[in-house]
């Protein structure tokens, strides 16, 4: 886990989405891309109050990983919800 420490620490430090977004194409796969952007677009519709048997069905993943989306959603200080709103707030800015 130290490394993935060492990688969170020099992405906070990058204000480039540009070299963020191709730091990680290059160091994932096309499907480790794919699956992260699946997580991502599930947490978000799990915020929203989408049901996850709707999540499921309309991105095609299974209930257990949205399962694991809604409790780490439900945890007190949750990332996923911290990040959700980090989105939402730079999307507000951007308009």
């Amino acid at each position: 886990m130290y490394k993935l420490k060492e990688i969170a620490g020099a992405l906070a430090l990058v204000e480039d989405e540009k070299i963020i977004e191709d730091f990680l194409k290059s160091l994932l796969t096309n499907n480790e891309i794919s699956e992260i952007s699946s997580r991502w677009e599930l947490v978000k519709l799990l915020n929203k109050g989408i049901s996850q048997r709707k999540i499921s069905e309309a991105l095609g993943l299974s209930l257990c990983k949205i399962t694991r989306g809604s409790r780490e959603l439900r945890k007190k200080n949750s990332s996923f919800r911290h990040m959700i709103e980090i989105e939402a707030s730079r999307r507000k800015n951007n308009r």
